[in-house]
């Protein structure tokens, strides 16, 4: 896998100040990307053991809410071994960071059992996640309101509370902040 950037201070792509991870590779290709530079796979520098390492040590400050991994798309078949190991590896050295992640594929059409970017790696990932933004960015339904999301088709879902309950669970950040910041 390669990617295109690491953001250690970025506080466009989830709560809080996170680490980012551009990761190189996206075949749906959306009419008016932000990022359509990380569509080719050979995109940026190779995603090394070295890369895993500083990514690992720029979520250690205990400012840092968590990593968001995006792209290209985190869930191109050729990105989820990478990706899956890189969060285990926060699973197991920093549980206390969130981790959410963009994808142009939808949860329970493209990702699930059965979908056309399930691999043996997909359920390993989505188990380790906290939040999950899907679906293609559509120009159409641009919407600069939106928090965390660029189309209004694209949604936050509560990955560990759609799989308890077996049906997409949104996200509400408006919540989770409130829950956060709660004395």
């Amino acid at each position: 896998m390669n990617y295109g950037e690491i953001k250690k201070t970025d506080i466009a792509n989830g709560p809080g100040v996170r680490v980012s991870l551009f990761v190189s590779g996206c075949l749906n290709h959306c009419p008016g990307c932000f990022q359509a530079e990380t569509w080719d796979f050979d995109y940026g520098k190779p995603f090394t053991s070295e890369t895993e390492d500083e990514i690992i040590k720029a979520l250690r400050p205990s400012f840092i809410e968590g990593l968001t991994v995006l792209g290209g798309d985190p869930f191109e078949i050729a990105n989820q071994e990478a990706v899956a190991h890189l969060i285990n590896r926060i699973r197991e050295e920093l549980p206390e960071k969130d981790i959410w992640m963009y994808t142009g594929y939808l949860l329970d059409y493209d990702l699930l059992d059965g979908g056309k970017r399930h691999t043996q790696w997909t359920d390993q990932m989505l188990s380790q996640i906290n939040v999950l933004v899907d679906g293609p960015f559509v120009e159409a339904k641009k919407d600069l309101s939106l928090q965390f999301c660029g189309s209004s088709n694209q949604r936050l879902i509560d990955i560990p509370a759609s799989m308890k309950a077996q049906e997409v669970v949104l996200f509400d950040p408006e919540f989770h902040i409130e829950e956060h910041f709660k004395m």
